[in-house]
């Protein structure tokens, strides 16, 4: 192992880093477009005050123990359901259920009215027939930029068999890998 120079002027010194003009945000939607992700909706809320909106933000944060994170626009109406129920979950598409997809994607939070649905154990709606449905409860919630990411402790998973492919989104539409 190489000794440590910190004594050594200008090692430990964070090197000037030039001003540089701030990225557009639709220039970072088109690169991170070219990011293939799934598709889930986040459900929250109970009884008439449920609702659910499309993310594809959505990723796991650490197995044991088990948590998962999703990412809101602070004006999204879905945030304050979640903040107040302290509670949400994590409905995994499939390739079939894009029309429930653009459903909850509409900039308005879709309310479950109509959509099959059934009370997890932390009391939030999980959608039927999904490829996996996580069952959460908020641990942290950390304000960054213009979102909210809330970090979810899973307490609850189904996870039904399934013959259809993963609904994915890629460059601004939804499809699947097959």
């Amino acid at each position: 192992m190489a000794p440590m120079l910190s004594g050594t002027p200008g090692l430990n010194e964070a090197a000037p880093v030039a001003p540089v003009a701030p990225v557009a945000p639709d220039t970072l939607r088109s690169a991170c477009g070219n990011f293939v992700t799934g598709v889930a909706v986040i459900t929250s809320g109970r009884g008439e005050e449920a609702v659910g909106t499309t993310v594809n933000s959505f990723t796991s944060v650490s197995l044991e123990p088990p948590l998962v994170l999703f990412c809101l626009h602070v004006k999204s109406r879905l945030r304050p359901v979640v903040q107040k129920s302290q509670a949400f979950a994590v409905n995994i598409l499939s390739s079939q259920q894009e029309v429930l997809a653009y459903t909850f994607a509409c900039k308005e939070t879709a309310g479950l009215a109509g959509v099959a649905s059934t009370p997890s154990v932390t009391g939030v709606p999980v959608l039927d027939d999904t490829l996996a449905s996580l069952s959460c409860r908020v641990v942290n919630t950390i304000e960054s930029g213009d979102h909210t990411v809330f970090v979810g402790e899973v307490v609850e998973l189904d996870q039904p068999s399934s013959r259809h492919d993963a609904l994915v989104f890629f460059r601004g539409k939804m499809g699947s890998l097959t």
